[in-house]
């Protein structure tokens, strides 16, 4: 069986849409893209060769598949990131029927597809980006591991990891540093059902019983 690790770079408020410059995702009228470009040091270069440094092939959503497709084959021999990529197996999570022309990608149609290529034989699946595959990718209990870089900036609006469809589940660190820009590196893995605990009175208050009435007749 093959473990799929989701690769998130996400702002405090959880957005992840366009860190990597103003062109590479505008959607919904983004206007914030390149947010993570000002804050990388040695500490996040060396937690990133670490997520890059064993065996994996990439699991990613059309667009973001469109927009490593567009950058990576063109950044020059001297890239190892661009050579890496390029030899890497790229499964494309994608209904339509456009031709994938970067090398060695594939079709996938649908979350059942990615749970069978999940049981089978192969490197770690690593997502990059792609922020509609997770709600369901949680949802089928298929995300193994996350490792998220969470960047000191409030973004209001964008693509979101826990997006709509995301059901509640609990997360163990695993680790985690922090960047001398005040980026939090941590490596997450899911835990079962969210644990529920109470704070509150044994007996609750006069006050309390009518704050809870209040809540039922409001809805």
């Amino acid at each position: 069986m093959r473990r799929i690790t989701g690769g998130v770079f996400q702002s405090l408020d959880g957005v992840i849409q366009a860190p990597g410059g103003p062109t590479e995702d505008w959607t919904g009228g983004f206007t914030l893209g390149g947010w993570s470009a000002t804050f990388w040091d040695d500490a996040m270069g060396a937690a990133m060769g670490g997520l890059f440094s064993g065996a994996f092939d990439l699991l990613l959503g059309r667009k973001t598949w469109e927009i490593f497709a567009a950058h990576w084959p063109y950044v020059g021999a001297d890239n190892p990131m661009g050579a890496l990529f390029d030899g890497v197996n790229k499964y494309v999570v994608t209904r339509g029927n456009d031709p994938l022309e970067w090398q060695n990608s594939h079709r996938v149609g649908s979350i059942d597809e990615i749970a069978r290529l999940k049981q089978g034989d192969g490197p770690e699946l690593l997502i990059q980006g792609s922020s509609t595959l997770y709600p369901a990718l949680f949802a089928a209990g298929l995300v193994d591991r996350l490792f998220v870089m969470t960047f000191p900036v409030v973004l209001g609006s964008g693509k979101r990891l826990f997006g709509a469809g995301t059901p509640p589940f609990a997360l163990k660190l695993i680790e985690q540093s922090v960047s001398t820009t005040g980026v939090t590196i941590a490596t997450y893995e899911p835990d079962g059902a969210v644990p529920i605990g109470d704070f509150q009175l044994d007996a609750p208050s006069p006050r309390e019983k009518a704050r809870q009435e209040r809540m039922k007749r409001e809805g």
